[in-house]
């Protein structure tokens, strides 16, 4: 993967880190991301999260709405990606278990 840390994007990261609600969260991301951003940012995690769990490209395009020329770009960071995938998969994992 390419390298793209900066101190711009730490700082970016760094006030991510400071937000504390699911509120705080949308009205951040609202101003920082447009709508369509966030809503292609969510399809790629819930495909990551559903070729986790085995599903077939097809059935992921459909029920998402997504390429499957974005799936394949998912699932190669997936499998061979830096793991931020695999770290918010496993942890969300862990948190549902908890629950």
């Amino acid at each position: 993967m390419q390298n793209f840390h900066s101190e711009s994007i730490n700082r970016l990261f760094d006030a991510i880190k400071t937000l504390n609600t699911q509120e705080e969260f949308y009205a951040f991301f609202e101003d920082i991301c447009t709508i369509t951003e966030l809503k292609d940012i969510a399809q790629r995690f819930d495909t990551a999260i559903m070729l986790d769990e085995g599903s077939n490209y097809q059935t992921i395009s459909k029920q998402i709405g997504i390429s499957t020329a974005t799936i394949g770009r998912v699932s190669k960071c997936l499998n061979y990606g830096s793991g931020g995938y695999r770290l918010a998969i496993d942890r969300l994992k862990e948190k549902n278990n908890e629950a």
